[in-house]
């Protein structure tokens, strides 16, 4: 939740990474949050996100920019974590993009992110997707 408010300030308001990280720290249960981790994926997810953008546009049947801002926010960390962090189950990852997009995005965008991730986790995931 605190790496999409992060990639969400970077990418609506142009923020740093110190301005996001003085934002995230003053946030409401951000002390519990696993802080490597956070900066770990919100730095992967900004440094790669031209290359994520690549590898998600096959399965966006719109432009980028027609995406919902909070839904590019939720699928960059989504590319990032299936693509980079093979340790972590992709349903685990569709599952927690579901769930941020229930929470954070439009109407039925939950279902649009769900659609991309799960062909996307069929490309780079092909081989954890047919273990039984």
């Amino acid at each position: 939740e605190f790496v999409i408010q992060g990639l969400y300030q970077w990418q609506v308001g142009d923020q740093d990474a110190a301005a996001i990280q003085v934002q995230a720290e003053s946030v409401a249960g951000f002390d519990k949050a696993d802080n490597a981790l956070y900066n770990t994926l919100l730095a992967e997810a900004r440094q790669n996100a031209e290359a994520f953008k690549l590898d998600l546009a096959p399965y966006i049947d719109r432009t980028w920019d027609e995406v919902s801002p909070i839904e590019r926010c939720i699928l960059l960390l989504g590319a990032c974590e299936l693509k980079l962090h093979p340790e972590t189950p992709y349903r685990v990852i569709i599952n927690e993009a579901i769930e941020l997009a229930k929470t954070f995005g439009g109407t039925d965008g939950h279902k649009f992110v769900n659609g991309v991730l799960d062909k996307l986790a069929g490309g780079l995931r092909a081989a954890e997707i047919r273990k039984p």
